[in-house]
């Protein structure tokens, strides 16, 4: 995945900030300088040869900013459900700059289309999770994503760009490109809506599964009737981790 300025990074702890609820602070380092901050659970520091999932969660637009904390308030709630199923894993959980977006996207619309290029922070999630890779056991037959909001645009923007990275997606009231679903009907996805919601419109995660059912995939849609935005507050359920965590890459 690495490309251009991003070939010669690197990824840095920054042990100067506290671990939070099992999250440790890191940044990613591009070569030409750019910085991605993100946290990392890792309960795997054991030296075996054992592989486990990595998670990657994309936050909404709520937890943007440089503070490197906002973004793990639901990116627990996977690292949670972890230690309660004896099921380690690693989560990644990155953090968008204040007033930038991981999609460069109208949410007001109802439709999009995917731009041909990821944004600098979209490039920047791709190649710091090929880092991870490299440098962590990563079970890579069981990478999964979740997101919400603006998170839930970016889990379907990424999942059309790397389409035989990810063993199972959740997108939450998010939307995508319908013309790319053809890409990634082979992907386990579950995605979440509320039929009241003011900010992205349901069409989006509608239009989005009648694609991926056209396209011959089976993906699983759920929509609240009486929710606004917050289909996340519903939706992300130790029965869907469950499911998540059982989901493979079959190579």
């Amino acid at each position: 995945m690495l490309t251009g300025n991003y070939a010669q990074a690197k990824l840095v702890e920054n042990k100067s900030e506290k671990v939070v609820d099992g999250f440790y602070s890191f940044y990613y380092q591009a070569e030409d300088g750019q910085k991605l901050k993100y946290r990392f659970y890792n309960p795997a520091k054991t030296g075996s040869e054992r592989k486990y999932p990595l998670v990657v969660h994309f936050h909404g637009a709520g937890s943007r900013g440089d503070n490197n904390i906002s973004q793990i308030y639901l990116a627990k709630k996977v690292s949670e459900w972890s230690k309660s199923a004896g099921q380690l894993c690693f989560v990644f959980a990155p953090q968008c700059p204040s007033d930038k977006k991981w999609v460069d996207l109208d949410w007001s619309k109802d439709s999009h289309k995917m731009p041909e290029n990821p944004t600098p922070y979209m490039a920047m999630v791709l190649n710091a999770i090929d880092e991870i890779v490299k440098n962590y056991p990563v079970d890579t037959d069981r990478i999964y994503v979740y997101g919400q909001s603006m998170g839930g645009f970016a889990t379907w923007d990424i999942i059309c760009r790397h389409p035989d990275l990810f063993a199972a997606a959740v997108p939450v009231c998010g939307g995508g490109d319908v013309s790319q679903a053809g890409k990634i009907a082979h992907i386990p996805i579950r995605a979440f809506h509320g039929a009241l919601d003011p900010t992205v419109d349901v069409a989006c995660s509608r239009n989005m599964f009648a694609a991926l059912k056209k396209a011959g995939g089976n993906p699983n849609y759920t929509e609240y009737p009486k929710v606004k935005h917050n289909a996340w507050s519903y939706s992300y359920t130790p029965k869907l981790f469950d499911w998540m965590f059982s989901q493979e890459n079959v190579k």
